[in-house]
C-alpha cells in the first residue's frame, strides 16, 4: 500500500486570497488509484525550507507531489529544491527552450531571457510536456518513490496529470482499491456518537473511522485500502452493520445524502407536499429544503411569522392562545404547523418558535425551541434546548426542524 504527500508551492498560496485547489483534484485521483493522501503542505517560496520539506515527506512518503514553483523567475524554486533534497544536479535542454521559444513567437512575442530557466531539468527525470502552459513538469523515481513536479494554474496541472503521470503511476504501484462509507447522523452530540460506535470499530485499523461535526450534522466516514474491491467491500461491510444497527433512526443516510434530500425524496415517493412555518429559525428551513434542485416538486411555501400579528393572520394562531402560552410553546408551534397546512393546501407542514437568544423575550430560557408537525394522520409537537449563542442555537434549531420532520415521515 502506497501513501502520498502533496506540496503546495508559492508564498502567495498562504495569503487569505489564495485556496490551494489542486489537492483536492489530486487526492481525488489518488484515491481512485489506492493511494492515500497523508499529508498536505503548503510552502512559502524558500529554498531552504523548501527542500527539507521535500526530504522529509520522501522520508515517510512512497508519492510526493509538487504544484507550483516551475515558472521563469527567481522565486521559483521547484526544480532546485527537488535537485538540492534528492543531491541530483540539473541539465539545460536545448529543446526545451526552442519549444518555449517556439510559444512565444506563436503569440507574436520575443521570449525573455528568464524563461530559459524552466529548461532545466533534474538529472534522471523524465520531462512531462505541457501543451498549454511554458512549465514542463517532470518526473522522478528514487529508491522505489516517485517525484512529480507539476505546474500550479490548474488549467495545466490537470491535464498533465491525467495524461503524463497516472500512467506512469499505475506501471509503478501494485493493484490497491480504496473504498469508502458515508454515512450522515443527527440526533445525538459528537460524543456520544463516539460512545456509542467506538466500541465497533476501535478494534479495526482497517477501515480507519472518522467522525465530522458542525451543529446536527454528524458524518461518519469509513475507509478500508485492500488489494481488491471485494476485499474492500467485504470489511466495509463487517463493520458497518453493527453501527447501523447501534444507531437506528439517528442515520439519516448511508451514501452522504444530506437530511434536506433524504426528505424531499421520502415527499416524492408518496407524491406528498410541504410547506413551513418559522419564527425564530427566520426562513432558514425553507432556505434548507429549496436548496435541492427539484424541490419545487413538493414543497408548497414558507411564512416566516417573526411576531404574534403575523402568526395570528397569517396563519390563524388563536390570540388567547397566544397570550396564554407565549409565541414559544408547544401549543403555538402546533398550532403554526396546522396553519401552515390548511393555508397551502399541503400534505404535511413543520413549524418552528422559540427563543434563539440573545435574551429571551418570553420569558423561557434562551435555546428553547419548539417544533410542529401536521398531516392527514394527526399532529404533533416537541420541545428540545440547544446550547450555545443565537447563531449555534438557530443552526441546530433548523436541523433538528427537518429531522423531525424526517422521522414523523
Amino acid at each position: 500500500m502506497h501513501d502520498a504527500e502533496i506540496i503546495a508551492v508559492g508564498s502567495e498560496m498562504l495569503t487569505p486570497s489564495k485556496i490551494d485547489t489542486n489537492s483536492l483534484y489530486l487526492t481525488g485521483e489518488l484515491n481512485a488509484l489506492g493511494v492515500e493522501v497523508r499529508r498536505k503542505v503548503v510552502v512559502c517560496d524558500d529554498r531552504t525550507l523548501l527542500t527539507a520539506t521535500i526530504a522529509a515527506s520522501l522520508a515517510s512518503m512512497d508519492i510526493v507531489i509538487l504544484t507550483g514553483g516551475l515558472g521563469p523567475t527567481e522565486d521559483d524554486l521547484t526544480r532546485d529544491a527537488v535537485a538540492a533534497a534528492l543531491g541530483r544536479g540539473m541539465t539545460f535542454h536545448q529543446d526545451i527552450a526552442d519549444s518555449i521559444e517556439q510559444r512565444f513567437k506563436r503569440r507574436g512575442r520575443v521570449m525573455p531571457e528568464i524563461n530559459k530557466r524552466q529548461a532545466f531539468v533534474i538529472d534522471g527525470a523524465e520531462v512531462l510536456p505541457n501543451p498549454n502552459g511554458s512549465a514542463p513538469g517532470q518526473f522522478l523515481t528514487q529508491a522505489g518513490k516517485a517525484v512529480l513536479l507539476l505546474p500550479g494554474p490548474p488549467n495545466e496541472m490537470k491535464p498533465m496529470f491525467d495524461g503524463e503521470c497516472l500512467p506512469r503511476l499505475r506501471k509503478m504501484l501494485p493493484p490497491s482499491v480504496l473504498r469508502t462509507r458515508f454515512f450522515r447522523v443527527t440526533g445525538l452530540t459528537e460524543s456520544d456518537l463516539d460512545q456509542r460506535i467506538a466500541p465497533l470499530y476501535i478494534k479495526y485499523t482497517n477501515p480507519t473511522t472518522t467522525i465530522l461535526a458542525s451543529p446536527g450534522d454528524l458524518q461518519i466516514h469509513l475507509r478500508a485500502r485492500c488489494e481488491t474491491e471485494q476485499e474492500a467491500e467485504a470489511l466495509l461491510r463487517e463493520v458497518e452493520a453493527p453501527i447501523i444497527q447501534t444507531l437506528g433512526q439517528h442515520i439519516v443516510s448511508l451514501t452522504g445524502e444530506p437530511i434536506e434530500s433524504v426528505i424531499g425524496s421520502m415527499l416524492l415517493e408518496r407524491s406528498a407536499t410541504l410547506a413551513v412555518a418559522e419564527s425564530c429559525t427566520g426562513g432558514m428551513v425553507g432556505e434548507k429544503l429549496t436548496s435541492v434542485a427539484g424541490s419545487s416538486a413538493y414543497f408548497r411555501g414558507g411564512f416566516i411569522t417573526y411576531t404574534d400579528d403575523l402568526k395570528r393572520t397569517l396563519l390563524g394562531v388563536p390570540e388567547a392562545m397566544l397570550r396564554e402560552y407565549t409565541a414559544a410553546s408547544a401549543e403555538v408551534a402546533l398550532a403554526m404547523a396546522q396553519g401552515a397546512r390548511a393555508k397551502t393546501a399541503s400534505t404535511y407542514a413543520v413549524s418552528i418558535t422559540g427563543e434563539a437568544g440573545p435574551e429571551s423575550s418570553t420569558g423561557i430560557p434562551v435555546g428553547t425551541v419548539f417544533f410542529g408537525f401536521a398531516g392527514p394522520n394527526g399532529s404533533n409537537a416537541i420541545r428540545l434546548t440547544f446550547p450555545g449563542d443565537r447563531t449555534r442555537v438557530r443552526a441546530f434549531a433548523t436541523m433538528a426542524a427537518l429531522d423531525f420532520l424526517r422521522r414523523s415521515l
